[in-house]
This record gives C-alpha cells, structure tokens and sequence, in this order.
C-alpha cells in the first residue's frame, strides 16, 4: 500500500495513475499530476466514486498545519458565499500525510492563463483590463465578508461556466466573522494583488479602485496606502524570484557539485542540459559575434530558434586571482537579465547560466540567452547627431531609462551597441555591470555616469546630444 514515505520518495516524478487507499477505506485513482512540490505537496486529477476531483495531498513533515489551514479557508470561503470548489473529503494519508478533494472543474481555466492567451495585456487592451477587474471584483467580495486571501496571483482565481472561483483556501483568512475588512488591510490586501501585475498598470490604479468601491464601500480605501502595500510586494516577489533563479524549484533546475554550478529554466532544461554540458562545442561551428579577451560570444539555433551563449573567459592568473573569489560575470548578468524581465524592461530571455568551479573557486563561467535581431542605436540613429529618430523610437528610449531611473538600476556600459531596437521597444543587453542600487548617492554617481556616456554616442553638441541632455532624467 502507498503511504506518505513513498510518495515523498517519488520525489518530481511519481507515477501516474496512481491508486491510494484513504482513511476511510475508499480508492483515490490520481489520473493526472498537475502540480509536484517534491515532498511537500501534490495535487492532481483524480476519480473518487467515479466523480472527478482536485486531489491535494500534503506530504511534508508536519503537513498536518497546511492540510488544516487549507480545510479552514475553503469551508470559511463556502460559509461566506463565496464561490470556491466544494470540499467533498478530507482525511489522513496512511505514514502521517494528509489529503483533501475538492469537486473538479472541468474545461476550467485560471486567470493566469485567461491573461496569457491574451494578445496584448497592457492597461489599453480592455480584455485584460476586464480580467484584472474580475479578480478585483471578487477581492471587494471576500473584503465585504471579511476574508483575505495572502496568496494573491491570477493563478489562484478559476474561471468556469461565467463563474470567477477563489481557490487555494490555504491562503485565505478569516480577518472578521460578522463585518467588512478594515480599510487598512483591504488597502495592503489590494496592493499585494496589484504587485502581481506589470509595472505600467499603476497609472489603472483609480480607476480599479473605483471598481472595487462600486462592489463594496464599507471602507474608504487610501490609495497611496495601496501603492506602499503595492511597492512592497513588488520587491518581495522580485527578490524571492531572484533567489529561485539559483535553486532548484518549479521554474529552475538547478545543478550543483565540485566542479560547476548550472542553473536552467526548466522548461529549456530538455533541450538546453546536452548543451550545457558541452558549452564549449557551441563556438566551433558559427561564425563568432565576438572574440574578445575576457569574453567570447557566439550564436547558435535549436529548432527554429536563434540562441546566444557567451563565455566569460580568464585572461590571465592575475585576472583569475581578480575574480575567482566572487560570483562571475554570467552569475551577475543572469540575475540581471531576470531582474529586468521581472520589471517589463526589454532584454533577451536568460534560460541557462553555468559557472566551472573547483570548490567554492570560480573560473569561466556561461551565460545562455534568446537572440535579439534588433539593431543597435549607433548604427539606427544618425551618427553625427544632426537628426533626432522617429518620435516612436524617441519614447521608448526615454521610457526604458525612466524605467532604469526609478528603479534605480545603473546599466554600467551605456555604449549605443549595446541598446537595441526591436519590436517597438529599446532592449538592453551586455548587463555584467548592471546594478541595482540600496544607496541613493551610490545610485546618483552611477546614473551620472550612465547618462553621460549614452550622450557621448554622438557629437557635443550635436541636435541629437543636446536632445538627449534635455530629456533624459537627472
């Protein structure tokens, strides 16, 4: 019989079907997993009965906490009237686990993927301003009620039949029985849901707020509260993001021994792990796009796509005594590029970073990114400077480094080869200096420098250079 131990043991690849026998003597037939938190939880398709269920079962050590607290949310969602998947059993797993069903959804899809099958999920696109004011609608519900939910992404919201469903009653709380939620915490509550989104929907944040006062106005919200309660979630989620980007997770595979440190999405994991384990075979067959001394860049295709790979080479044992005691270059450019994706600042996608190490000492390093087939500012603009560019390409350039500047970034080489134009937006890429800034004078020198180095693409004053000047952020 599978108790808790073996399932744990399964580790991400537990079979499927899979036949459990539960506490009350009946056979749980788990059809299909749909999420794997190897030792920690499992949730999956399942028949009891013959009727369909989400199967959720907690396999962690000291699961019994989660199991409960998800048991409480989803019966607090069902006595409020809130719509949620209906409990149909709950009980313990034989080994010290514990399981809990809920009714399945069939055809059902989560917001998150209502918000990826979209074709443009900017504030103008009124699809997506509707689906973002469901879940606001529903959040103003569960405030009026008393309810919070700290889990707060599209994923946790379900779309079936016309119906929004909360789910993932783990994360929902019960903050008063018998009144609305405080104004302060449907503030911070708000805010954490905001932070979810990308950073150009602030400038929807009235008018969502009006949204949500049209549901329920028991409280009268502060706005600048939610854009606190907003700024804050935002970082926290960046930086659990950055740290996931090093550890092996659902988005990361991540390995690790004497000799090198790898980190792949794990969706190219597939298709990328042969490459990574030859990263030196990419650079014999392509023509390089650059042979320089401390890196060497190449290009390379995998089915139809173009890909990038450059090495961060040791130059000399003076170089190497330089650099072998701190993270390489690849490191510090793959957090770099994920940090500038996670804020809606064009780069190529990082999908793979390898460090050659002995020990903890580091030596060349690898960094894998998508190509971008944009062309570079120096060569798109008019070299002497005596013509501005075409007012599109005039706001995206101003738009990234306002981007740049409130989020305190220092790009670190600001030469015009290293900033693209593609697809309507200015891209950013050769990040190894990159740096996002805790300090404001350390934040000012940087940009200073930033600024006048993208001035100094083009003549002293020259129309273009003193445009620049004039317009770029001080």
């Amino acid at each position: 019989m599978i108790d808790t131990r073996q399932l744990r043991a399964y580790g991400r690849r537990p079979p499927q079907p899979l036949s459990l026998t539960l506490d009350d003597g009946r056979s749980l037939q788990i059809l299909q997993w749909l999420r794997i938190l190897p030792g920690k939880r499992l949730v999956g398709q399942a028949l009891l009965d013959g009727e369909l269920v989400l199967a959720k079962l907690f396999i962690a050590h000291g699961a019994e906490r989660h199991w409960s607290r998800e048991k409480q949310g989803v019966e607090a969602l069902q006595l409020k009237a809130i719509p949620t998947p209906g409990l149909v059993a709950s009980g313990r797993i034989p080994g010290g686990g514990h399981y809990l069903l809920t009714r399945f959804l069939s055809g059902a899809q989560t917001q998150q993927q209502r918000w990826e099958a979209l074709s443009s999920t900017e504030p103008a696109s009124a699809e997506a301003q509707g689906l973002v004011a469901e879940v606001v609608a529903m959040l103003a519900r569960m405030h009026a009620q008393g309810l919070t939910q700290s889990d707060l992404h599209m994923g946790n919201f379900l779309w079936h039949q016309g119906q929004l469903y909360v789910i993932d009653g783990d994360a929902v709380s019960v903050q008063s029985s018998s009144e609305a939620l405080n104004a302060r915490d449907a503030a911070d509550n708000l805010g954490a849901f905001f932070a979810q989104l990308p950073v150009a929907w602030e400038e929807q944040l009235e008018l969502l707020l009006v949204g949500y006062l049209g549901v329920n106005s028991a409280r009268a919200i502060d706005p600048q509260r939610v854009l606190q309660a907003l700024e804050r979630g935002r970082q926290w989620r960046l930086q659990d993001y950055l740290g996931k980007a090093l550890r092996d997770c659902s988005l990361f595979s991540v390995r690790r021994n004497w000799w090198r440190f790898l980190s792949i999405k794990r969706s190219e994991s597939a298709e990328l792990l042969p490459v990574m384990n030859e990263p030196d075979s990419l650079f014999d067959s392509e023509p390089l796009l650059k042979d320089g001394g401390s890196s060497t860049v190449t290009r390379f295709t995998r089915g139809e796509r173009t890909l990038v790979v450059k090495r961060y080479n040791i130059k000399s044992l003076g170089h190497w005594l330089r650099r072998f005691w701190r993270p390489s270059r690849a490191w510090h450019s793959w957090l770099a590029a994920h940090r500038l994706q996670f804020l809606d600042i064009a780069t190529p996608a990082p999908l793979a970073m390898c460090e050659s190490r002995f020990g903890p000492l580091r030596r060349r390093a690898w960094l894998v990114t998508e190509f971008c087939p944009g062309q570079d500012l120096l060569s798109l603009f008019d070299p002497t400077g005596q013509e501005l560019p075409a007012p599109e390409q005039c706001q995206a350039l101003l738009k990234v480094f306002s981007e740049l500047a409130r989020q305190r970034i220092s790009h670190g080489d600001c030469k015009a080869t290293n900033l693209l134009w593609h697809q309507g937006r200015v891209w950013l890429i050769d990040l190894d200096a990159m740096q996002a800034h805790s300090s404001e004078a350390a934040w000012r020198r940087a940009w200073a420098e930033d600024r006048a180095r993208l001035i100094r693409n083009w003549p002293a004053g020259s129309p273009l250079g003193l445009w620049l000047d004039e317009q770029l952020p001080r």
